[in-house]
């Protein structure tokens, strides 16, 4: 295991210990800091300390950093719809009923197995062996644009703007009933349902989630939507639009799941992403056109309504 010494200077002094630890050359994200703090790899003076412990002149902080484990996630030939490549970032327009990242039951057939194949060993390993190169995420049934890292640069960059919330993301979303606001804000914290843990929902104690709904276009009873979202909490988008009596199409956890459409899976396209490249500092603006059952849908219901 190798050790990484580092003494406090005079402009570090009262800095939190995981954003000190964060702005060192350790390619930690500050999440990634503090679970190193609570797993006892971060010492200071050679005690273990709170991430929130505050720095004073002459502590002696001592991070150790587990070598990589080698990876037990194959590499497997499945066909990647790129949107962007370049040497530093994959942009990559997701189709629905992918998985992300492998997971308990989901070793096969993800996104990260596909990636790895792609890319071979030019993937970041800041998400470790089970998410090399995953910047974010989108659910498995949410279709669109997901960005990869190549390097650690480039992840811990793309990381901070999604944090600091520099990172525009812009989704289409089909919703059952009329929304006869032109535009809206949802402003509703949501936190895991402590009735079902793979649940989100609304709740005052959850953490703050924005999204801005636009109509597109209205179909009777249904709405097309186009929604963009400043923060970025899991379900955001469904758990918000289900809330407000509006549920995504086909969304079988927030919403019954039936359509007149029989689609299955919430209908929802992450569409536009603008962001600042992490390594040339060009702003990008990249999008992906509806899936082909999306568009289907679409159809029908400008059919059924002129």
């Amino acid at each position: 295991m190798e050790e990484k010494i580092y003494k406090v200077n005079l402009e570090d002094i009262n800095q939190r210990l995981d954003t000190f630890v964060a702005s060192l050359d350790v390619h930690f994200t500050r999440s990634m800091a503090q679970k190193q703090v609570k797993n006892g790899n971060i010492l200071v003076n050679d005690k273990n300390q709170k991430e929130s412990y505050k720095l004073k002149e002459n502590d002696v902080v001592k991070i150790r950093i587990e070598p990589p484990k080698e990876t037990t996630i194959k590499p497997e030939d499945i066909k990647l719809d790129i949107i962007y490549e370049d040497d530093y970032i994959l942009v990559v327009n997701k189709a629905k009923g992918m998985v992300v990242h492998p997971a308990s039951g989901n070793y096969e057939g993800t996104l990260v197995n596909a990636v790895l194949n792609h890319c071979k060993d030019t993937l970041s390993g800041i998400g470790g062996e089970i998410r090399p190169g995953i910047v974010h995420r989108l659910d498995k049934d949410t279709s669109g644009l997901i960005i990869v890292a190549k390097c650690d640069e480039a992840h811990l960059d793309i990381s901070n703007q999604i944090k600091e919330h520099r990172v525009t993301k812009i989704y289409t979303a089909l919703v059952k009933g009329n929304i006869s606001e032109d535009t809206a804000t949802i402003n509703m914290p949501i936190g895991r349902s402590k009735q079902d843990r793979k649940k989100m929902e609304v709740r005052p104690d959850g953490k703050e989630a924005v999204s801005h709904i636009q109509v597109i276009k209205r179909y009777g009873n249904y709405t097309l939507l186009r929604v963009k979202i400043d923060t970025g909490r899991t379900h955001q988008i469904r758990v918000h639009l289900a809330k407000i009596g509006h549920p995504v199409v086909g969304d079988e956890v927030y919403a019954n799941g039936k359509n007149e459409f029989g689609v299955h899976g919430q209908m929802l396209h992450s569409t536009i992403l603008e962001f600042t490249h992490p390594i040339t500092k060009k702003r990008m603006h990249l999008e992906a056109e509806l899936p082909q059952y999306f568009e289907d849908v679409l159809s029908k219901l400008e059919a059924s309504t002129n």
